[in-house]
């Protein structure tokens, strides 16, 4: 029997739409992440880029367990002197809740071009609406 390696002009990549309302943030990441390195497909393979698009409604909507609300902390820098800067979950989910999501997903992924190439597919939205509906999306099954 032969190995079958795959070529990135054999991907075929379908669209998907996850609802991330009533969602914890971290088992959505994980299957988002899944999705678009393509592990989720029978001929993955981790040097190809095989993946998906993966489209996010309700970012506002996650839920986060425990105390991380208070206590998870998104560290970022300014490029000037003394500009590390701090913001809690329950700050960045009312204000950036797209990337809260995204960073999520983003460490999730490889750190390389590919990784970088995978996250350019996740289309993250705030509310219900979003401008993907002609790609006709299929609905992904998270577990809660």
């Amino acid at each position: 029997m032969k190995t079958y390696h795959v070529r990135k002009e054999d991907v075929v990549r379908n669209w998907w739409i996850v609802d991330a309302e009533g969602k914890v943030l971290g088992r959505l990441a994980s299957q988002i992440a899944k999705v678009l390195m393509g592990k989720h497909k029978p001929y993955y393979q981790p040097d190809v880029d095989c993946g998906d698009f993966v489209v996010v409604v309700n970012a506002d909507k996650l839920v986060a367990t425990g105390k991380k609300l208070e206590q998870k902390r998104y560290h970022f820098h300014t490029n000037y002197p003394g500009g590390l800067k701090e913001r809690e979950l329950a700050w960045m989910l009312q204000h950036k809740p797209e990337e809260v999501i995204r960073l999520a997903v983003k460490r999730m992924l490889p750190k390389n071009r590919l990784g970088h190439r995978m996250l350019k597919r996740l289309k993250v939205y705030r509310g219900s609406s979003n401008p993907h509906t002609a790609q006709q999306p299929k609905n992904l099954e998270v577990e809660a």
